[in-house]
């Protein structure tokens, strides 16, 4: 059997270890944390809408008349028309004849690369995937090949070494840990000049890049033909839970079909489903929320420039802070944290060795004081 305590005892040893911290109270960028108040820069909810009022009435609206839980998987007697009112809005709001709801986009992830890829097929994947893209294609069976980052040259060489099978490319459209925006127009290129789809996860840029917030391929101006499958999650800048693919209709109905991550769980509570079609409709009319990150984001990539500190290139709320040491990261990690401010230490494996970094990100939430908060104190620690 297994030794667990020597393997957690090697965790402590190399920095690696990981430990929760309990949160009391609704999601913000001041928290009550393990009991200390809390100036946070590590949340996923860019717009600042997990907590906004509209989208809190929304879900209590949608308990008082469909209750808690949705009783069963969507195929069985668990889709409501709340679900099917959201997913014909994601439709619109992407641009595409239809959209499916999952319960969280680990889930689409693995679900639509082992529904459309198997034994004999290859999926192609960037180098700084997220691990439920990397899992999607360990789960399909398919043979997986990964090319060096946003490097739509690398990947047509491998592209070009296949000739039979289903090809499938797959990538972030903005890189959770590094925060920069995948290169799609070369990518989407590359994979129509091979017959392959391409298949993009856009957790990271729906709400925050693009006009209206349609994310990565609004940023690009990419359509459907440019990438035919488009996976969002409503848990970051949505501020609600759950996942969504948007495609064309005979995709998303083989989908409904084959995906056994859809096929195989219950469905989200319909009350989630209301929150998040409120939450959609303030990600399309609330602009000052996108145009406020990028002010912020200026403010703190000049503020570090001048001090000095090294920030990974990225336009995006995602801002890394390279300090290359477990060691080092964790300890500035938790002398901000002694002085009221949590940002996370990320490192390996969750990012490469001799990467390790503070993961600092933005939320429209933020105030200018804030952020000159953060980086006086990074001043003082560095």
């Amino acid at each position: 059997m297994k030794d667990l305590a020597a393997e957690l005892t090697r965790l402590q040893g190399e920095h690696l270890y990981r430990r929760r911290r309990i949160i009391d109270g609704p999601q913000g960028v001041h928290l009550n944390i393990n009991g200390q108040q809390m100036l946070t820069f590590c949340s996923n909810d860019y717009l600042g809408l997990a907590n906004h009022p509209e989208v809190v009435k929304a879900m209590q609206d949608g308990v008082a008349r469909w209750g808690v839980g949705s009783g069963a998987s969507h195929l069985v007697n668990g889709h409501s028309s709340a679900h099917h009112a959201l997913e014909e809005e994601l439709a619109a709001f992407t641009g595409r004849p239809r959209a499916l709801l999952f319960s969280t986009g680990y889930m689409a992830n693995m679900g639509v690369i082992a529904a459309l890829c198997g034994r004999g097929d290859y999926v192609f994947e960037d180098r700084l995937n997220h691990a439920s893209l990397l899992d999607g294609g360990l789960l399909s069976q398919a043979r997986m090949q990964r090319f060096a980052h946003g490097d739509a040259e690398a990947l047509g060489h491998k592209l070009a070494e296949r000739d039979s099978g289903e090809k499938l490319v797959v990538t972030d459209g903005v890189f959770s840990m590094d925060g920069d925006i995948a290169p799609l127009p070369a990518l989407s290129k590359t994979a129509k000049q091979h017959n392959a789809w391409l298949m993009v996860d856009d957790a990271h840029g729906f709400g925050v890049l693009g006009k209206n917030g349609g994310g990565c391929v609004e940023h690009f101006a990419l359509g459907i033909d440019g990438v035919p499958i488009l996976i969002g999650t409503l848990g970051k800048a949505f501020g609600t839970f759950g996942a969504f693919v948007a495609g064309s209709e005979k995709l998303i109905e083989y989908l409904i079909q084959k995906a056994r991550p859809y096929i195989y769980t219950t469905a989200l509570p319909p009350a989630v489903a209301e929150a998040s079609r409120a939450s959609l409709k303030l990600l399309q009319t609330e602009h000052w929320r996108r145009e406020k990150l990028q002010t912020l984001i200026k403010q703190f990539r000049h503020g570090a420039s001048e001090l000095g500190l090294e920030l990974m290139a990225s336009e995006t709320p995602i801002q890394p802070l390279q300090i290359g040491d477990n060691n080092k990261a964790m300890t500035i990690s938790n002398k901000l944290l002694e002085k009221g401010i949590l940002i996370s230490a990320i490192r390996p494996p969750t990012v490469p060795d001799g990467t390790a970094r503070l993961r600092v990100t933005f939320s429209a939430e933020h105030s200018e004081a804030d952020v000159d908060h953060l980086l006086t104190t990074l001043e003082q620690i560095a």
